[in-house]
């Protein structure tokens, strides 16, 4: 049985040295049989306990006879007395539930290095959002690193555009126009040298030549160039060194692209902006193909580069509203765009997808509009969507389906229909549609829709009951010692974790009026108003973050497995490393103790 320390673990590789030499020289090992208490309530604790082997089980303080309710468990290097250490007094029990033996790092010792270590110190917060800031900046060098190593390819590199020697300077300024392109290459015979915008404004307007010169009389042929291969670390600081903003890519003597320094800056940004330029200078369908098959490029990228999933979210989610908005824009009539809108509903209304799923959308119109060709149109939309990868909603909810294209009066009537029932398929078209936003189209029919149902269930009392009745629906995986349901098929945590947070949120933003969809900003806004308390409302930030960030996780490795499977929502315990676990099952409790004051803010337990 191994008893020597892991000084590898959280928290304690946060510590210096030194102060690693201070833990060891101070550490005991101590053995318990079954039922003795390691930490009784009342009583200062010796210190920190770390399980080297055994079980031992955190229960609340009760009278003699009385029954025993158990919180959590812990085993194979779990750690538990700090808090109660640093208190000088402990609340609960900790009691060996089989043969036990422990590490114990005296409170004296525990002491000095929370003193000389603050980082060390705040793990030990009781609040969710301290311990995940550590873990997360514990990560950050690995991140760095792949970030180093990002090598120049055709993901960061342009496609040359390239005239010949002869061509005037009006036919060159009006072909980088067409492209869209800022600098031209042009070829002299076996070389070639570079003209930029620039160049060609000072050509024109300092120097007064014609419009009709060689635009190879004004071009530079002195090319600073990388290999392809080499890092792309290194083209930025040769940029940077010679006082420029592209190089030439060259392999083995012949020219493959240029890199811009923008391109360069939004590699080092996980790819968004080259997306995005992507998307913006589409002209067809085609074009728009390839921009949107890059999305889940980026997502890997995010992931590999340590982004924090809710910024995540937001970069993604403001790629999937360009790519739909300029579908739109490509397939709907130029004469019908300002008496329609396009919104986006459920997940994508909120922000709150990564990877592609389900698409949830709707047409509002404008009473009276008359689009005879809608329903191919529409139904074209859907398609090219689900050719881009965004799958079919199973349920139908969207464009292709004439029941989600509605003019305003009749969208409005609908929602106080769902409203007035708030029960089965009508609460669940009503909680997607709530979470609508709009990115195609004229914005003000959505506005016009949304305004008037704020106004209806202004302090509905009732329909805010049986509506935030649906996040107590589904259990919280924890068993009834605070533990996490270990199921071997894997738990659900859209069920489980993410929507009681989704709706709970929802349900109190749609009361106190409050305009953000994102759930993250709703909880900003509800602390911001007095509707949360700031501890509540982090540990729900937190909690949240942590569920789409291990779902993320498991879903881009199955995605790399040979027998891939789409269940985005599944979670395998046994694949989570230890930190991961005890993460987990914390932001579970901040669930379990955020459905408690839902259903008494509610009277939900009557």
């Amino acid at each position: 049985m191994p008893t020597d320390f892991n000084e590898s673990n959280l928290p304690f590789s946060l510590l210096e040295p030194s102060e690693l030499n201070l833990l060891k020289a101070n550490l005991d090992i101590a053995y318990y049989q079954k039922g003795e208490h390691l930490i009784k309530a009342g009583e200062a604790p010796e210190g920190l306990f770390i399980v080297l082997k055994g079980r031992v089980r955190e229960s609340e303080h009760k009278e003699s006879g009385a029954d025993e309710h158990v919180f959590v468990h812990y085993q194979d290097e779990d750690y538990f007395g700090a808090w109660s250490a640093l208190k000088g007094k402990a609340i609960h029990n900790f009691i060996a539930e089989e043969e036990t033996i422990a590490h114990i790092l005296p409170t004296k010792t525990l002491l000095e290095l929370v003193y000389s270590n603050p980082r060390f110190g705040d793990y030990f917060s009781r609040t969710l959002a301290a311990k995940t800031e550590i873990h997360e900046a514990h990560g950050e060098e690995q991140g760095m690193a792949e970030f180093m190593l990002a090598q120049v390819d055709g993901e960061c590199m342009r496609d040359p555009l390239i005239v010949l020697e002869g061509t005037s300077i009006r036919d060159t300024t009006a072909m980088m126009r067409e492209k869209h392109a800022d600098c031209v290459l042009i070829r002299k015979g076996s070389r070639y040298g570079i003209v930029t915008g620039t160049d060609l404004l000072n050509a024109v307007v300092l120097k007064e030549q014609s419009l009709e010169t060689d635009v190879s009389e004004i071009a530079s042929y002195r090319l600073v160039t990388v290999e392809a291969g080499d890092y792309l670390f290194n083209a930025l600081t040769l940029m940077t060194l010679q006082h420029i903003e592209r190089v030439v890519v060259m392999k083995d003597h012949q020219l493959l692209g240029i890199i811009e320094l923008t391109d360069v800056l939004s590699y080092f940004s996980t790819h968004s902006h080259v997306i995005g330029l992507r998307i913006q200078r589409a002209q067809t369908v085609e074009d728009l193909s390839r921009a949107a098959h890059g999305l889940n490029d980026l997502i890997k990228s995010l992931v590999a580069h340590g982004v924090k999933a809710r910024f995540a979210m937001d970069l993604v989610a403001a790629m999937n509203e360009r790519v739909m908005a300029k579908l739109f824009h490509l397939l709907v009539p130029e004469d019908i765009l300002p008496h329609v809108c396009l919104v986006v509903m459920g997940s994508e209304g909120r922000g709150e997808q990564i990877m592609k799923t389900d698409q949830d959308n709707a047409v509002i119109m404008r009473d009276g509009l008359d689009w005879p060709d809608r329903e191919p149109v529409l139904q074209k939309f859907t398609e090219v969507l689900i050719e881009f990868g965004y799958p079919k909603c199973p349920g139908d909810i969207m464009v292709s389906n004439p029941y989600w294209v509605q003019h305003l009066g009749d969208w409005t009537a609908r929602m106080n229909e769902w409203a007035s029932s708030a029960e089965g398929e009508a609460l669940m078209n009503l909680a997607i549609a709530v979470d609508a936003k709009p990115v195609a189209g004229n914005p003000a029919l959505f506005k016009a829709g949304r305004n008037w149902f704020l106004r209806q269930m202004h302090d509905n009392e009732v329909f805010f009951s049986h509506f935030a009745k649906a996040s107590l629906e589904f259990a919280t995986p924890l068993t009834l010692f605070g533990g996490i349901k270990s199921k071997e098929a894997g738990i659900d945590i859209k069920k489980g974790g993410v929507f009681p947070i989704v709706h709970g949120v929802r349900t109190l933003a749609l009361q106190h009026r409050i305009l953000e969809t994102n759930t993250f900003k709703r909880i900003d806004a509800l602390m911001e108003a007095g509707v949360l308390q700031k501890n509540q409302g982090r540990d729900l930030i937190e909690a949240l973050s942590i569920f789409v960030q291990i779902r993320l996780q498991q879903q881009l490795v199955r995605m790399e497995s040979a027998d891939f499977q789409d269940a985005p929502n599944l979670i395998m315990i046994d694949h989570l490393d230890r930190l991961d676990k005890d993460l987990l099952r914390e932001a579970l409790h901040v669930v379990k103790e955020f459905k408690k004051h839902l259903a008494l803010r509610y009277h939900l337990d009557r």
